[in-house]
């Protein structure tokens, strides 16, 4: 039985995402300053957004079949919108994005399942949330949590895409949606072991069937959704940037 407010939950998720990249489009593209967005309110809203996404993935991908196939499927989807961005707005490429990430997670999580079916769940939550606190800020070149503990990592870490994809981005890597295996994929982990941990519970209660019609429809729409919405944001940018 499908979990209704899942769907919800992504629904408004996703309506938060195309508010925030309308205004990434209207601050960058149209040059129109807007001091919260460019600091830590925009950063904490970028945040929230991309967290609920990763969260909500790991957590769907036991409830559904075939993981391979799904994240075969989404990080094909992924490599479309890298190949389009490159090719048509260099400036403003998309190179290991947000898709590429739940596609590979989808997909290690479908080779691994059995081994990760034997630990328990609330070791598994415990384990990936230790390990994304740990490897948080490796894209920036150490391990453990700024301002606390942290370990430099080599400098020889971060070279090649292979490396970048991993989590160590090489020198002069840009995108304006990164989102590498590290630490990443431990995120994901997270929202699968809460699944697994709810499942032995037999999602009790009637709160998982809450459901808010519009946003419901988007959230088991939310892949096509998520690859229209960015060009259509962008034409309606540049008709507005012509009468500007």
């Amino acid at each position: 039985m499908r979990l209704s407010a899942l769907d919800t939950l992504r629904g408004i998720t996703l309506v938060s995402m195309i508010l925030y990249h309308a205004a990434w489009d209207v601050v960058y593209l149209l040059g129109i300053p807007w001091e919260w967005y460019q600091g830590t309110g925009g950063f904490v809203w970028q945040q929230s957004i991309c967290w609920t996404f990763i969260l909500l993935s790991g957590f769907c991908l036991p409830l559904g079949r075939k993981p391979l196939k799904r994240g075969t499927k989404v990080f094909g989807a992924g490599a479309v919108v890298t190949a389009v961005t490159v090719l048509f707005v260099p400036e403003n490429r998309v190179v290991f994005g947000v898709l590429t990430l739940l596609g590979s997670c989808m997909m290690l999580v479908g080779v691994l399942d059995r081994l990760l079916k034997k630990i328990p769940p609330v070791v598994g939550i415990v384990g990936s949330a230790v390990l994304f606190c740990l490897t948080r800020w490796v894209n920036d070149g150490f391990l453990g949590w700024e301002g606390l503990w942290t370990l430099q990592l080599p400098d020889g870490l971060y070279q090649g895409l292979l490396m970048t994809y991993l989590g160590f981005p090489e020198p002069g890597f840009m995108s304006t949606d990164y989102f590498s295996l590290l630490p990443w994929c431990f995120l994901f982990g997270v929202g699968y072991y809460l699944c697994r941990l709810w499942q032995n519970n037999g999602f009790r209660g009637s709160g998982w069937q809450y459901e808010l019609p519009p946003f419901a429809w988007m959230g088991r729409h939310s892949l096509l959704i998520y690859l229209l919405h960015q060009p259509l944001l962008y034409l309606v940018t540049m008709v507005i940037g012509a009468f500007l």
